[in-house]
Order: C-alpha cells, then sequence, then structure tokens
C-alpha cells in the first residue's frame, strides 16, 4: 500500500545525504551516527530543544516517506534501535525518563520527507512540548555521540 507523497518537487532528502555526504558546519554529520546496521542508522539530531539535548533519530536506510510506506521488518529495526538508544541515554546521560515521537504527513507535523523516530532524553519539568528546537553545534554533537556509541559498543560486546 503506497500513500501519496508530500515532498515538494525538487526535494533533496537530509537524511539521504547522510551516506556519503559531509556537508561542513549543517546538518548531520557522520560523526553524530551513534549506531548502524544493514537496516537502519540512529544518530544525534542535528536540530536540539533547551532542555533535552542530545536527542536521538532513528531512520531506515533505505528511503520510506512514512509510516504509510514503512515495511514491517524496518519498523521493528527502527524500534530496536530506539530501546537500545534509550537504555544508553538512560545510563550515560542520567536522563529521568525518555520520550519517543513520530511524525506523518502535513496535518501530522511531518516536516522531513523520510520516515524518522525522534528519542529524546526526558527530565522533570524539561518543558519539551513547550519549546522550540535550534541548530546544534557539531562539536557538542560529538561529546554525545561518543558517550552513547561508546555504552553501544560495550552493550553490544555482551
Amino acid at each position: 500500500m503506497t500513500s501519496f507523497s508530500h515532498k515538494p518537487e525538487g526535494y533533496e532528502c537530509p537524511f539521504c545525504c547522510i551516506w556519503g555526504i559531509n556537508r561542513p558546519n549543517q546538518g548531520t554529520k557522520l560523526s553524530d551516527i551513534i549506531y548502524q546496521n544493514e537496516k537502519v542508522t540512529a544518530f544525534i539530531a542535528s536540530k536540539w530543544w533547551p532542555n533535552n539535548k542530545g536527542h536521538v533519530l532513528v531512520v531506515p536506510n533505505q528511503h520510506f516517506e512514512n509510516i504509510f510506506e514503512l515495511p514491517a521488518d524496518y519498523a521493528g529495526e527502527i524500534h530496536r534501535a530506539a530501546q537500545l538508544t534509550a537504555f544508553a541515554m538512560k545510563s550515560t546521560y542520567g536522563c529521568d525518563g525518555i520520550s519517543t515521537r513520530q511524525h506523518n504527513e502535513p496535518a501530522g507535523n511531518q516536516d522531513v520527507w523520510h520516515y524518522h523516530l525522534h528519542v529524546y532524553p526526558r527530565y522533570v519539568n524539561d518543558q519539551l512540548y513547550q519549546t522550540t528546537g535550534a541548530q546544534s553545534d557539531p562539536d557538542e554533537r560529538s561529546l554525545y555521540a561518543d558517550k552513547l556509541r561508546s555504552w553501544i559498543k560495550e552493550y553490544m560486546k555482551v
């Protein structure tokens, strides 16, 4: 079953650009990647909310616009990666909880036309839903990526 595409003509997918293109000082860098397998990639998001720094996006490596196009085997891998990320955040960030969220189509607030799942570290009274995101510093992102990558690497050894 396929859905109507909402991406504008000439749309360049920012997530498809991650593999092989490392744009200077903007967007996602290869160093932001914390986990990757044959189906999915998890990386530190370049847009941060003020009290929830270091949140992660989990995306399928193949381009699917939204949940309506996403095959079930990719959905399973995305949620495995999200769970792994949640454990890593709880251990390394010391957060009080985790939120995940995902948007589909314009009425669902989707604004990037490649399926992605947000994994946010949550803290008591962090006001995630009352604040707005802004572009983050790639050097600051690398500190968060290193923490999560190291935890995941150790976990995968077990």
